[in-house]
């Protein structure tokens, strides 16, 4: 691992999707350190650290991979509380889901997400999505 490895927080409760994500990080060769939080309140817990601790994920070179439908707190309300939060407000945040509902896109970007992306039904084109976005986060160096 480089100091110019991306530390990744998939935000999923899907194990399934999990899994996906994990296989095609190991078939497009993405070696970023890749951190699971299955729900907003874990996500959130993680990224700020619990009760004087330092936070799960590192504070520097953060990404986020969200999905929206998720218990105790969904995706939208976990970009609600970053965005208002100043330390955790500049996090990119591409949001990884299953809603194509016009509303969910629309509420996602009003809280600048970088991104959306709807998961893919077959494997292989979910590992083309996250070798994609493995490229898109390697050129822009957004972190």
């Amino acid at each position: 691992m480089t100091d110019k490895a991306i530390n990744i927080l998939l935000v999923e409760d899907d194990e399934v999707d999990v899994m996906n994500v994990q296989r095609a990080f190991k078939k497009a060769m993405i070696t970023n350190p890749l951190y699971i939080a299955n729900n907003g309140l874990e996500a959130l817990s993680m990224l700020r650290g619990r009760e004087g601790e330092a936070p799960t994920v590192p504070a520097s070179r953060r990404l986020v991979m969200l999905d929206l439908n998720m218990p105790k707190m969904n995706g939208l309300e976990f970009l609600e509380v970053i965005r208002n939060d100043p330390a955790l407000k500049s996090t990119p945040v591409v949001v990884l889901t299953t809603s194509d509902e016009d509303r969910d896109r629309i509420e996602a970007y009003n809280h600048n997400v970088a991104g959306y992306i709807l998961k893919p039904v077959t494997f292989s084109k979910f590992a083309e999505v996250m070798a994609t976005l493995n490229k898109y986060w390697t050129l822009c160096e957004m972190l």
